[in-house]
């Protein structure tokens, strides 16, 4: 979901943006229009997530599936290892596509617990001679999320944030790296987020393609090539409705209120389950089954008449899955709520 504020602020600057004679797709990214909205929304991003001076903020394409080569092509600066945390259907990806380029030490796998839970830390084998580390804070299939940042000590940490980013305060600080496609809270799919600090920019390998090197970006302010424009132009937006709303503190409390609040009616319902360890449950993806697995397909029906849209579970899973991004406000949690009770009652 995008906030609605967001949506009806586009929509009356649609035809025509502050008074350019222009919609934001029309223009040239490097026109002086364009250029002054990427910068609010550099500036912006800045102050809500408190991103230190020495790191770079990029605004490029390809997803974050794209980063999973751009990694290692920038990050392996002379080395042939690199550490991957392996806790779900994004982290495997992540590791498949980085053997082209490295060696991977898998750091810990939760795979054999069919990705419920995030292995402990006792279980951790990191490599101290690895070019980076990398995990995935949150992972979207099957709703498990790191409850730490891990630490890493001296070798980098790279996260893939895309599925929490921007739903808590987060300490920049302690990454070497984050990215994130932003199409769950930051905005429409096509833009895609790098913070990188400094001194891990400028040592990609020669084979690097050149729109996929981060001092090549950097050295352009993201405009070494033509920017996902309208995306960039809708995340700068949200942006500014997250520092209306109070900031990251702010979200935090509303995200954690709305998760506790659907996991709760999740345990104590008796008809209902949730899979992962309560310590490492998603605060942005909660999956779920129905006791009685025949039920789904007339719970689905139900709640698409209900208006509750998007919660058939991920074919590997299975059962429902609710995605409770920023934008969703705690209306729509009770709903759903309301809906789950008023369905198992009608089916026990």
């Amino acid at each position: 979901m995008i906030p609605t504020a967001v949506i009806q602020q586009a929509e009356q600057e649609f035809l025509d943006w502050n008074g350019s004679g222009m919609n934001v797709m029309e223009m040239s990214h490097r026109g002086k229009e364009f250029t002054s909205i990427a910068n609010k929304a550099d500036a912006d991003l800045r102050e809500v997530m408190a991103i230190p001076e020495n790191y770079k903020v990029l605004f490029l394409q390809g997803g974050a599936s794209g980063q999973f080569s751009s990694i290692p092509m920038n990050l392996l600066r002379g080395r042939t290892t690199a550490d991957y945390f392996n806790t779900g259907q994004w982290s495997k990806k992540a590791i498949q596509e980085a053997k082209r380029y490295c060696d991977v030490n898998v750091v810990a796998s939760s795979e054999e617990n069919n990705f419920s839970t995030v292995p402990s830390k006792s279980a951790w084998k990191l490599n101290p001679d690895a070019a980076y580390v990398h995990y995935t804070a949150n992972e979207t299939i099957g709703g498990v999320e790191f409850d730490d940042i891990p630490d890493t000590g001296d070798v980098p940490l790279v996260v893939d944030l895309s599925s929490t980013i921007l739903s808590r305060p987060i300490d920049v600080s302690r990454f070497g790296l984050i990215y994130a496609g932003a199409q769950k809270n930051i905005g429409p799919a096509g833009l895609t987020l790098v913070i990188v600090r400094d001194d891990l920019i400028g040592n990609a390998i020669p084979s690097t393609p050149i729109t996929l090197d981060y001092k090549i970006q950097a050295d352009n302010d993201s405009m070494y090539n033509t920017p996902p424009t309208y995306a960039l132009y809708i995340a700068g937006l949200v942006f500014q409705w997250l520092k209306k709303l109070g900031g990251l503190k702010a979200m935090g409390e509303i995200n954690q209120r709305k998760a506790e609040k659907l996991y709760s009616a999740i345990d104590n319902s008796g008809f209902y389950q949730n899979p992962v360890e309560k310590q490492y449950r998603s605060w942005m993806n909660i999956p779920f089954t129905l006791n009685n697995a025949d039920l789904d397909a007339a719970f689905l029906a139900g709640a698409k008449t209900a208006g509750l849209l998007t919660l058939k579970g991920h074919r590997s899973v299975g059962g429902m899955r609710a995605s409770i991004y920023n934008a969703m406000p705690e209306e729509g949690v009770d709903a759903l709520i309301s809906y789950m009770q008023k369905f198992a009652k009608q089916n026990r």
